[in-house]
């Protein structure tokens, strides 16, 4: 399967060489780890089809999305993310581990976990697979019950209100400082973004562009809640396409490039 690439100039791909040699880690500040969103959406906005991405994206946006998860150290979501996809091993495709391998990443990128309250994660499949990592992000003072998978936790709670809600700079400071993490790709979901662009904390966008229409006036779209303080400015890295399909990678304004050539 070949994509066009509309911009920076006329070529075809695949989505294996789209999503490769990105270096991601090579881009992180000091702090914390570097941090790109991956999102797909209809073209009127709208992340979900019946509460769940299934049915937006076609297969070249399925190729993508997989071959981005061996770019990065970690792939972070949110807790209804989680539940509403039944995240299970994040790669399973033996070739796809052998690429991250490749990449100098460790076959299996940690699982990034994100709950404020911890509830309704228990039987996720994620937690039952001894060969994952996963990386805890919550406020709340318990744990989840050991069922398989290598979990520890990273408790950043805000001061304020009741304590649980996650302070997700301190979080993915945690990450880069006590786990080595350089690099985050964060699947959503929206509520979840919204806070990582008010913290300051997303680089880049990967979006991905259904020729659909979804309607609904409370349907989610890739940020939730209340407007942003500041509308970031993105800057389109490139653009490809298939049948229809969009597909973009965008950088926030202001976050500086890292030495590779990213054309």
């Amino acid at each position: 399967m070949r994509l066009r690439r509309l911009v920076p100039g006329p070529d075809t791909l695949t989505a294996s060489e789209a999503m490769a040699g990105l270096g991601l880690g090579d881009l992180a500040p000091p702090e914390r780890p570097y941090l790109v969103l991956n999102m797909v959406a209809t073209l009127d906005g709208k992340v979900a089809l019946g509460g769940r991405t299934a049915g937006i994206g076609g297969p070249a946006d399925r190729e993508l999305f997989h071959h981005l998860r061996t770019q990065a150290d970690a792939v972070m979501a949110g807790a209804g993310t989680l539940r509403a996809e039944r995240y299970g091993r994040i790669v399973r495709d033996p070739a796809l581990r052998e690429k991250r391998a490749r990449e100098g990443l460790e076959t299996d990128p940690i699982g990034c976990v994100v709950s404020a309250s911890l509830d309704g994660l228990a039987d996720l499949p994620l937690l039952a697979l001894p060969e994952q990592r996963v990386a805890v992000l919550t406020g709340a003072s318990g744990e989840l019950p050991a069922r398989g998978a290598r979990v520890e936790y990273v408790r950043a709670g805000l001061a304020e209100g009741d304590g649980r809600e996650v302070d997700l700079r301190v979080a993915l400071g945690r990450l880069r400082a006590e786990w080595g993490v350089r690099s985050v790709l964060c699947e959503g979901g929206p509520t979840l973004n919204a806070g990582l662009l008010r913290a300051g904390l997303v680089d880049e966008l990967f979006l991905s562009l259904a020729p659909k229409l979804a309607g609904g006036a409370d349907a989610l779209t890739i940020v939730a809640g209340e407007q942003l303080p500041e509308a970031p400015e993105l800057e389109l890295v490139w653009l490809l396409e298939r049948h229809g399909e969009l597909f973009l990678r965008l950088r926030l304004g202001g976050r500086e490039r890292g030495g590779r050539d990213e054309s």
